[in-house]
């Protein structure tokens, strides 16, 4: 279990775009905690904290302890808004958690073992069908990424949900079927020589 982040928060009270400028001016990006037993409250927090960790890639699949002027709280962002044009920032939204919680969060899939691809190997091609793969986590078990290993797959190999090794409590949230994460596609030049050497064997015939 990864060890949890602790971010500082501060309350505010001021709302709508008019309030939310006067933070964004004070380098503030403000926010939002909703769910649970409470009702939901405003926060801010400090702009170069926020993409300090924003930009890691893990911010939305990340639980932090928010130290909200000195009370703390479990959350894990659910959204944020970034600026249209520079792409920063503007607002967070936070969801309140419990150890026991459980949480559908998207996870980045790694590939590992290329070189023992014997598809790669000929010359073919790692198609990547989802670069993310949604799982329902314990909220104090959340991965930070899938492995998957491609150790043996040839040219027109699918390597589906079904063979990725998963973390024990953790399972997709697409359960109705076994969906495909990458295939192993063989080269251009590989498919047009192979549709070749078929049709000439065709004429023979």
């Amino acid at each position: 279990m990864a060890e949890v982040i602790e971010l500082k928060a501060q309350a505010r009270e001021g709302t709508g775009k008019l309030a939310n400028r006067a933070l964004r001016a004070k380098k503030l990006v403000p926010g939002v905690i909703y769910g649970g037993e409470k009702g939901p409250a405003n926060v801010a927090l400090e702009y170069r904290h926020v993409w300090q960790h924003y930009q890691t890639g893990h911010f939305l699949s990340t639980v932090y302890l928010l130290d909200i002027d000195g009370k703390k709280e479990r959350v894990i962002p659910r959204d944020v808004q970034v600026d249209p044009v520079r792409d920063f920032p503007i607002h967070v939204d936070f969801l309140r958690v419990s150890k026991s919680s459980r949480i559908e969060v998207e996870i980045p899939v790694h590939f590992i073992n290329e070189e023992a691809s014997p598809g790669l190997k000929r010359g073919g091609a790692l198609n990547i069908v989802r670069h993310a793969v949604e799982l329902s986590c314990p909220a104090d078990s959340i991965p930070e990424s899938i492995t998957v290993d491609l150790t043996g797959y040839d040219i027109g190999d699918s390597i589906h949900i079904s063979a990725v090794k998963l973390p024990a409590s953790i399972t997709p949230t697409i359960t109705d079927r076994d969906f495909t994460v990458a295939t192993i596609a063989g080269a251009a030049a590989q498919i047009s020589e192979e549709a070749a050497e078929a049709a000439a064997a065709e004429k023979s015939e």
